[in-house]
């Protein structure tokens, strides 16, 4: 008796500990809708320490995906030392470049069940899941206050959009009028959103052009804001993601702004939720600095060509051992650049580039193709150059976007 009574508990306790397993594995997918790839940030222009410290900081993120249930990644990847955040709060964003959120939409958010959390050095932090219904392509607050902070933070200066400091605990206000002004992010790195089993996210990885520079600060005008208003749009594509992972400046090979392609690839890219699918744009920043300062040999121009290629294969090998695909996009043209005045030599890598492109990636968008000038196809169309013939303005963008065949992505 005694040891049948023992056998029923033993198969209580297995069927239970399956149905908890069950239970943790049907839990929710999660999808990043939005992100922006931390960079180490010393500027002291931007604000001083105390300011920090004594204030409240609240930053507008645009989200691609929508949901009913989300979460906030923290990142303290480039601190000092130990991040001590006291408070985050999430409201949604009554109007595009202000700090004014929707009343009554204020909520705290937690971290292991505690408002307060300690963020290790070259760490990221994800908070608890919290119950907050945002619609696709909505501005989203996040509010947070910071105990001391290091001299190099964490944040993302290429933003393009407005963040704001104010003076003393103001995590809760509906606006923060006397606030300063700041076209940058802190100590943020992704959003999340619950989604069904069908939803993906897609990476943009690039530089500045992928970033944003030459777009609209507050207009949510980049390429990959552009791009996921058309998925948006689209029934067969309106369960994806778009997160935006590019930084001024970046390059494939060596370190600049900000660490290289390469060396931040994994974080970056493979370790975003719900990631299907990257978009690489990466390579002009090589190309042009190779001969920023003087004109190399040629065969320094050949081997620069190939280390670029070589550092395609190596995000191609890694993103296809997760499952992920990955699409090349073209180089753009830059021909008439004050910052790189590239001649000959340098178009024709950007073209043996991009031929390679179009013949090794699982599939390439020919942002080259859309956005040349016909006529001197080394250089921007006039209608697509925000003026310095290296970027692309906001009607370039658009255009780039538009390009995108979205049957790469229906499901």
């Amino acid at each position: 008796m005694k040891s049948t009574k023992a056998l029923k508990r033993f198969v209580a306790a297995v069927v239970f500990a399956c149905g908890c397993s069950g239970t943790v594995s049907a839990q929710a997918k999660w999808v990043a809708t939005w992100a922006a790839s931390p960079e180490a940030d010393a500027d002291e222009a931007a604000f001083e320490a105390d300011e920090l410290r004594f204030g409240t900081l609240r930053q507008i993120v645009h989200l691609s995906l929508g949901g009913t249930r989300l979460r906030v990644r923290l990142s303290n990847r480039y601190g000092e030392g130990p991040l001590h955040v006291l408070a985050v709060h999430l409201a949604k964003g009554a109007a595009a470049g202000s700090s004014k959120i929707v009343s009554g939409t204020d909520k705290a958010v937690l971290f292991s069940g505690k408002a307060e959390v300690i963020v290790p050095q070259g760490a990221d932090y994800f908070s608890d899941p919290i119950d907050f219904r945002v619609p696709a392509l909505s501005d989203l607050a996040i509010t947070l206050r910071v105990g001391p902070a290091f001299k190099k933070l964490t944040g993302h200066p290429g933003s393009r959009a407005t963040s704001f400091l104010a003076t003393g605990d103001a995590l809760s206000a509906d606006e923060l009028s006397d606030a300063k002004k700041i076209t940058r992010w802190y100590f943020i790195a992704g959003v999340d959103v619950e989604a069904s089993a069908n939803a993906f996210a897609i990476v943009a990885l690039g530089d500045s052009i992928t970033d944003g520079h030459g777009a609209t600060t507050d207009g949510n005008d980049r390429w990959p804001d552009v791009f996921a208003k058309r998925l948006q749009a689209n029934v067969a594509t309106n369960k994806i993601g778009v997160v935006n992972q590019g930084i001024g400046g970046n390059r494939l090979l060596l370190d600049g702004i900000a660490a290289n392609a390469l060396a931040r690839f994994d974080r970056d890219v493979l370790t975003q939720p719900g990631a299907k699918c990257v978009i690489v744009m990466e390579g002009i920043n090589d190309l042009g600095m190779l001969t920023h300062e003087k004109e190399v040999t040629d065969e320094e121009h050949s081997r620069e060509v190939q280390r670029i290629e070589g550092a395609y294969e190596q995000m191609i090998a890694r993103a296809h051992a997760q499952g992920i695909k990955v699409i090349g996009g073209t180089l753009t043209p830059y021909v008439g650049s004050a910052f790189y005045h590239p001649n000959e030599k340098n178009e024709s890598d950007r073209q043996a580039v991009n031929d390679w492109i179009r013949k090794h990636f699982d599939a390439v968008i020919d942002f080259d193709k859309v956005v040349r000038n016909p006529e001197h196809p080394e250089k921007l169309k006039a209608e697509f150059d925000c003026g310095d013939h290296l970027h692309p303005s906001p009607a370039g963008f658009a255009a780039m976007a538009e390009v995108i065949p979205l049957s790469l992505f229906a499901n």
